[in-house]
């Protein structure tokens, strides 16, 4: 424990810590007010037709594949840095690195979970009248993810980068 604290005081490994909790922190707390959105819309549409649970569950989870894709960079940052195993020295400028690694899946992953809630929820509507036009309704949430999926693939490169 020491050690750990020693490292801490004297590297760049606590911006790395920083950085992984920017990752998840952000994105899980994106996907949570998404699926409560989109969650709200469904349970609108189960009260009315208890048959359609299923399709509007489907779009109740899609805003939580953010919070899915931070905790991934997060744990992809403890990795490198040894936290499984034994902890690596840390400079100042990898430390930073690290942090703004996770940035990009931190900030868009907020942002676009509550956006495709947003459109979950509006798709949800689509389920109540139309429930024939399901694969439609799917496709506006999907859409959102693709900036998600686009955030994490910077981060993901960005980590790669690294060499500690």
């Amino acid at each position: 424990m020491e050690n750990l604290i020693e490292l801490m005081g004297n590297s760049g490994l606590w911006m790395a810590f920083l950085g992984s909790a920017i990752a998840a922190g952000l994105a899980g707390c994106g996907s949570a007010i998404g699926v409560g959105i989109a969650g709200m819309s469904a349970a609108g549409v189960v009260t009315e037709d208890p048959s359609k649970f299923g399709k509007t569950l489907l779009l109740q989870a899609l805003p939580g594949t953010q919070g899915i894709y931070g905790l991934l960079i997060a744990f992809l940052i403890w990795s490198k840095v040894g936290v499984f195993g034994t902890i690596l020295p840390v400079t100042i400028e990898q430390g930073l690195m690290l942090m703004l690694a996770g940035v990009p899946i931190g900030l868009v992953g907020l942002i676009s979970a509550i956006y495709q809630g947003k459109a979950s929820a509006a798709s949800c509507g689509i389920i109540a009248k139309r429930p024939e036009e399901f694969g439609k309704g799917m496709i506006y949430p999907a859409m959102v993810e693709t900036y998600a999926v686009l955030s994490l693939l910077a981060s993901f490169l960005m980590l790669n980068g690294i060499n500690l």
